[in-house]
């Protein structure tokens, strides 16, 4: 999937928790010419980190069944707003919802699998695995578990 050959810029939406997570999705956009808006929960790493970004928080939905409906109604509003071509996410948990509903309006789906899993699959990456259009995975072991991904390293 080509992202930045385009006479007109598409609208990429990138999701991910904070910290490794969202460090290795600015890496994966590094240098793509793109209009990104990032979302991510909001802490003080992350006001830091995206100052001068288009961003947004969403609520981190950790494993509460109530903070995961919160997440879904935020991520249909922002998604609604934004209407981006591509979601491209590493995860965690907080891209699930945005993920399901992208796909459900068309968007082009990236997961790339956080480079912390080396031998075995994290739970979003299983989850998120049949919504991708492109999936990444960043260690050979992992292609044993998701026999369509592509593999391809960020740092």
């Amino acid at each position: 999937m080509n992202l930045s050959n385009s006479s007109q810029k598409r609208k990429i939406l990138a999701i991910s928790s904070g910290g490794g997570h969202l460090t290795e999705l600015m890496h994966s956009l590094n240098g793509i010419e793109e209009d990104i808006t990032y979302v991510v929960f909001k802490t003080e790493y992350t006001k830091e980190t995206l100052k001068g970004m288009k961003h947004h928080f969403i609520i981190d939905p950790h494993i509460s069944k109530v903070k995961y409906l919160l997440n879904a109604f935020q991520a249909l509003w922002y998604y609604m707003r934004i209407r981006p071509n591509i979601i491209i996410s590493t995860g965690a948990g907080i891209a699930i919802p945005m993920i399901i509903i992208g796909k459900k309006f068309g968007s082009k789906i990236v997961f790339i699998e956080t480079g912390a899993r080396v031998t075995t699959p994290s739970r979003t990456a299983e989850l998120c695995y049949k919504y991708a259009d492109l999936f990444i995975v960043q260690y050979k072991p992992l292609l044993e578990f998701f026999p369509n991904a592509k593999l391809g390293t960020l740092l």
